[in-house]
């Protein structure tokens, strides 16, 4: 899972240069996109939640909630990196990431549950999504960095969903959390992506 630009020709390096979106497009791009996988999967725990439970468990409806954000929101936020990296590589780091910060979420979560699960899920998951994230990009050193970010937009997001949801209820308002977590997180993970290759490129566009 490599995703630096020696894995690519000089011919795409050189339209990379050219076609890379600007730090704001990332964030626009990945807010809205992301935003809108994630409407997507919550309404289908609105509509779906028992039944998924009653016929694969609860384990396994996380587990195909997670597959659904990792196949709509690989392609959602694929514009961000897609100039000089192949679609394939792209899908398999933030398959990876995603996987791995919904398994930590799962663990906090199952075992603290409310409130101190959700934080620290949300700080656990961040922050392995930063790490695999750095990795691919061999950025390592801006690990912390895309933690925090990863941390206070998926918080910020969670949380403000979680509000609209227990003024609203179900269907609508699990729905609308859906969407304002994946709008906030989405927008951290185009920063990240963003800053991710302007650190290996040693410049950063904010036009």
């Amino acid at each position: 899972m490599d995703l630096t630009p020696d894995s690519v020709t000089d011919s795409d390096r050189i339209n990379a240069q050219t076609s890379s979106p600007s730090l704001r497009q990332s964030i626009l791009t990945g807010a809205i996109g992301f935003s809108l996988t994630s409407f997507i999967v919550f309404a289908t725990v609105a509509f779906a939640q028992i039944w998924m439970y009653q016929h694969v468990g609860v384990t396994g409806a996380y587990l195909v909630w997670i597959a659904l954000f990792i196949l709509l929101g690989g392609g959602a936020l694929s514009p961000v990196v897609k100039g000089n990296r192949s679609l394939m590589s792209f899908y398999a780091v933030f398959g990876a990431a995603f996987l791995l910060y919904g398994v930590a979420w799962m663990a906090a979560y199952f075992t603290l549950k409310l409130g101190a699960g959700e934080w620290l899920g949300s700080l656990a998951g961040s922050v392995a999504m930063a790490l695999v994230i750095a990795a691919a990009f061999r950025v390592t050193r801006k690990a912390l960095l895309f933690s925090a970010v990863l941390f206070v937009s998926n918080s910020a997001g969670y949380f403000l969903g979680s509000i609209i949801y227990y003024t609203w209820g179900r269907p609508a308002g699990l729905a609308l959390w859906g969407a304002v977590w994946g709008a906030c997180l989405g927008a951290g993970l185009g920063a990240v992506l963003h800053l991710a290759q302007s650190k290996q490129a040693g410049a950063t566009s904010t036009q």
